[in-house]
This record gives C-alpha cells, sequence and structure tokens, in this order.
C-alpha cells in the first residue's frame, strides 16, 4: 500500500499544453498537430444598418458571391472582452503630473475619475472579429471511436519537411489572399495575424482572466533552442 501511495506521489503531472491541438507558431502561421496549417485574419466591421438599401444590397450580393467562390471552409471567431482602458488611464496619470497648472491638473484628475466610472457602471465590451483559413495537407478520416481516443492519447505532432512545409505555406497564403480578395468587395477590410499576435491571442483565449493590456515578451527574444 505504501508502494502504491509512493508511485501516485511520484509521477509526474500531465500537462494541460499536451491537449492542446496547436503544435506550433511560425512564420505567421499555426501549425496543428495532425499537420493542419491555420491563418489568422483580423477583420474590420460593418454597421449595416446604417447602410442604405442599395448599399445594403451590394454588401449582400458581394459576400454571397464571396461563399459561393470557396471550396474550403472558414472559421468566424467573434471574441468579446471587457474594455480595459488601463493604458490609457495611466497616460492621463502621467500626463497629469505634468502639469504645472493646479486647476488642470485638478481637471485631469476628475476627467479620469469619470472616464473610469463611466466604463466600470456601464461594462463596455470589445468584440474583435476573425477569421481562421484552413489548410489541411493531411487528411485524416477519424470515426467516433479515434476522435474519443485520441482525446485522451493526443497524437505525436507531424513534422514535415522544410521544402514541404514552404510549399503548404504558400498554398494557405493563396488562400489567404482570395479570402482578404473577396470580403474586400463587401466593405471588409482585414489583415494577416503575425506570430506575436498569434501567440498573443491564443494566450488571451486560453487565458481569459489576463489583462488585455499585458503583452508577453517579444517572440523574436525568447531563447526556445
Amino acid at each position: 500500500m505504501a508502494n502504491t501511495k509512493s508511485n501516485i506521489k511520484n509521477k509526474p503531472e500531465t500537462s494541460t499544453q499536451k491537449y492542446l491541438s496547436i503544435d506550433t507558431i511560425q512564420d505567421s502561421v499555426v501549425i496543428l498537430k495532425d499537420g493542419g496549417l491555420r491563418a489568422v485574419l483580423m477583420t474590420s466591421s460593418v454597421n449595416f444598418d446604417l447602410k442604405s438599401s442599395d448599399e445594403q444590397d451590394a454588401i449582400i450580393y458581394a459576400y454571397q458571391n464571396f461563399i459561393n467562390s470557396l471550396d474550403f471552409p472558414l472559421q468566424i471567431q467573434i471574441s468579446s472582452r471587457v474594455l480595459n482602458i488601463n493604458g490609457y488611464l495611466n497616460y492621463l496619470s502621467e500626463f497629469q503630473q505634468t502639469q504645472k497648472n493646479e486647476l488642470l491638473r485638478l481637471q485631469i484628475g476628475e476627467y479620469s475619475q469619470f472616464v473610469k466610472e463611466l466604463v466600470d457602471s456601464a461594462n463596455i465590451v470589445n468584440k474583435t472579429f476573425y477569421i481562421v483559413v484552413p489548410f489541411d495537407p493531411v487528411e485524416i478520416k477519424e470515426g467516433l471511436f479515434d476522435k474519443l481516443s485520441n482525446a485522451f492519447n493526443p497524437k505525436i505532432a507531424i513534422q514535415y519537411k522544410k521544402e514541404d512545409l514552404e510549399k503548404y505555406k504558400t498554398q494557405l497564403w493563396q488562400r489567404v489572399n482570395g479570402v482578404m480578395y473577396g470580403l474586400k468587395r463587401a466593405g471588409i477590410y482585414m489583415t494577416p495575424l503575425n506570430t506575436q499576435e498569434l501567440i498573443e491571442l491564443y494566450y488571451s483565449f486560453y487565458n481569459p482572466d489576463s489583462k488585455p493590456t499585458e503583452s508577453l515578451h517579444n517572440v523574436e527574444d525568447l531563447d526556445i533552442t
């Protein structure tokens, strides 16, 4: 009995990272453990209700043509987070300390307090829109049993040769350019997230309690050897 307890105590803990589908992020591309590649685009939004009837019809028609032109699936992700204005409040605080005019310094303090109370009471939410463009060089057909088995026993990440990976990335970015062109006709503009932005995005998804204003270290400065 004592040996059993000792073995349980000395058993290494399993990292939750083992169960994530992401293997690595490099060159602005998310590489999944099953070999799939993903690019993430941050998009603008369109206030459809403020458009005229003709403009609304044009947007619908352009979006319809875009959807019909696709021969691969897309994922649309909407991220809603409470607006964090700590950076702006810190700026006001520093600006207040540099003022020699006592009245101006007092007004800045009152304004800063007003903005903070307004955001806290109104519970303002900041929404960000993303489009995930996929490319799957390796097509794997799984049944229900395989999916359940992989949930508890994650597969080892698929490794590509450098030349194959570059070829797959090129094909992925061809899809990205097609998506950007198609949605631009509907009045939606977007930009691909780079490696640093992707890391911070997924970090915030898996760590929802983290502060939006906190930035991770620059990925180029990290020692990953």
